[in-house]
């Protein structure tokens, strides 16, 4: 297997994914996934690529797709730096409301699994970032959802100040995690 796979953050269905990068004095060449090494280790399949590009300070999430559109994410930071969290949303869960971080680069060969029932986010700590991440479902507009990056009840700690932190319009008004309901259930 190109890659190995580590249980990351102490929330269950998270994974650390790191694989062989081979630099030379002409750049890197990497394997960044391969289908049948994600199918031998039993993870879903995975259907679409999406990438993001971000400024220095820019939060994107906290995302994700409901029931019964739930989707996960497979997300690398392609160029740059990036703050990455994942938060539990899985009703019944023992580490619901939980959340995990890791910060993403550009060097070397990691990523960082996020399965469905999770929500997601990222904030850009370089001047310029891309976050390219492979998902195990299409986009559903109405399946769109996400909790608040800042809910006090989460406590996720950002690594900026909130003065530098900037957050779109939808992204500012999504709910409290207590408000919002994906119907994600844990499933042990």
């Amino acid at each position: 297997m190109p890659y190995t796979l580590t249980p990351y953050g102490g929330l269950p269905g998270l994974l650390l994914v790191e694989g062989r990068a081979f630099p030379d004095d002409r750049g890197f060449f990497l394997e960044s996934w391969r289908a049948d090494d994600w199918a031998k280790a039993g993870l879903p399949p995975l259907v679409q690529d999406n990438l993001s590009r971000s400024r220095r300070g820019v939060l994107r999430g906290l995302h994700y797709q409901r029931e019964p559109a739930a989707i996960g994410k497979l997300v690398r930071c392609s160029r740059g730096r990036i703050f990455d969290v994942a938060v539990d949303l899985r009703r019944g869960s023992p580490t619901y409301g939980k959340w995990a971080s890791i910060e993403l680069t550009d060097a070397g060969n990691r990523a960082f699994w996020v399965p469905a029932g999770f929500a997601h986010g990222f904030c850009a700590l370089s001047e310029s970032a891309d976050v390219a991440y492979k998902v195990t479902g299409f986009f559903d507009p109405a399946a769109d959802g996400g909790v608040r990056w800042d809910d006090p009840a989460l406590g996720v700690k950002w690594p900026l100040p909130r003065a530098e932190i900037v957050v779109s319009p939808k992204d500012a008004a999504l709910p409290l995690a207590a408000e919002a309901d994906p119907g994600f259930v844990w499933r042990g």
